[in-house]
């Protein structure tokens, strides 16, 4: 990142050259007459183009340590100009230009100011002093928290640490400074843990939740329960699949998205929404709940006939028979049906508008579900000599990419 100084042209150069400000603070940045004064509208309401969505966080990061350190809230401005310089140099994109504009009027107006308020010599040792303070603050103070809002706080404090850091390593970059082994280290520590810390809808699923209160639930327990249940399953070689699932919190739907190619969000919310679906069944049939929270058969037959009813009206009306084989050892039974149903949802979540087509999402899952059954089954491809994969293979977003997108431009040609 470059420190802040000359203003790039925001309509046609390929990328942002300001001029180095050291501790002086440089140059001020200069406005072309065809420059409007826009306000500050556009900027403080974090209404970000479309076309620069990824600089979004790190507006949200300076407005909220903005009242604590107005220095490192104006690094982190210029920082998100620079950012978005790079992902639309000629501001072609929808309200881009009026944006950049509205952000680079505040820069000017704030550099000086800022500057003089800054406690340490360089931006650089003022970013890595503003990290150490906020890490001991908001995330070492909560890090033992019990209660629903403090973690979610903490929840929040990693975000803004990853994207503080972010900030700090284009400051330091950009004047040529080291960061301290200290903060690297912490940087680390941040990110494993904001793996864990994710943001969610309904129900935190992270293995540092189970003392919320929602999750004391017996129905919610029973369907997590089941559902991490993934024994006898067969990872891909290149999956890194460490021995205690207890403590990595690997579910059936990890291992549909490591087969199949899902995208990983996707895969987050279909998870919460069969949790879910089976939770409020199961509270229906067993009102009274045992101590041992088991997920109850009829709670997931129910539920598998709501979502395969259509499929089955599709496999009658064609003559074809379902790909809903079940395993003859009743151990397994259960787990298969969640993979079934598993395995519907997230191709119902990633097919986009296809989901308006339900005879076409009935053809796909029939192949995927025949797959499925065959990759439980040690199944040897006739073509390959291995065991059977996914017909377009399994990378990531494989799914996405090479089944729902070319359908659909073939569907959109019509």
């Amino acid at each position: 990142m470059a420190a802040p100084g000359r203003r790039p042209d925001i309509s046609s150069s390929p990328s942002p050259s300001p001029a180095g400000a050291g501790a002086s603070g440089g140059r001020r940045l200069l406005r072309t007459q065809t420059v409007g004064n826009l306000g500050e509208s556009i900027f403080d309401s974090e209404v970000v183009p479309s076309s620069l969505v990824e600089i979004a966080p790190i507006l949200r990061v300076a407005n909220e340590v903005e009242a604590t350190n107005p220095r490192v809230a104006y690094l982190c401005r210029f920082y998100a100009f620079e950012k978005a310089h790079r992902l639309d140099p000629t501001s072609s994109g929808r309200g881009v230009r009026q944006f950049k504009t509205a952000l680079l009027q505040r820069l000017e107006r704030e550099n000086d100011p800022t500057l003089k308020g800054r406690v340490h010599q360089s931006d650089a040792r003022e970013m890595q002093r503003f990290y150490r303070e906020y890490y001991k603050k908001y995330i070492q103070a909560l890090q033992n928290a019990a209660d629903k809002a403090d973690r979610a706080l903490l929840t929040k404090a990693y975000q803004t640490a990853a994207v503080l850091f972010e900030v700090l390593r284009a400051v330091n970059v950009s004047q040529s400074v080291e960061v301290d082994q200290a903060i690297l280290d912490t940087h680390n520590k941040v990110e494993e843990k904001q793996k864990l810390y994710v943001p969610y809808n309904i129900l935190p699923l992270d293995p540092d939740s189970t003392k919320q209160a929602i999750m004391q639930f017996p129905e919610i327990q029973a369907a997590v329960y089941a559902l991490r249940n993934i024994r006898g399953l067969p990872w891909p070689k290149d999956h890194e699949k460490k021995t205690d699932d207890k403590s990595t919190g690997k579910d059936l739907l990890d291992w549909l998205q490591a087969m199949f190619g899902f995208q990983k969000d996707n895969v987050s919310n279909q998870r919460e929404h069969l949790i879910l679906l089976l939770a409020n069944v199961h509270i229906r049939e067993v009102p009274k709940a045992d101590q041992t929270p088991k997920l109850d058969d009829r709670a997931l037959d129910a539920v598998m006939k709501k979502l395969f009813k259509n499929y089955k009206k599709w496999c009658k009306y064609l003559g074809r028979k379902s790909s809903l084989w079940l395993p003859t050892i009743q151990q397994e039974v259960q787990q298969r049906k969640l993979l079934y149903m598993g395995l519907y949802l997230l191709i119902w979540g990633e097919a986009a508008n296809l989901r308006f087509m339900p005879e076409c999402l009935c053809y796909i899952y029939h192949h995927m579900a025949f797959e499925l059954y065959g990759m439980l089954a040690g199944n040897v491809s006739p073509m390959t000599g291995e065991n059977v994969k996914p017909a377009y293979g399994g990378d990531e977003e494989a799914f996405l990419m090479k089944v729902v997108t070319p359908i659909y431009k073939v569907i959109e040609k019509v």
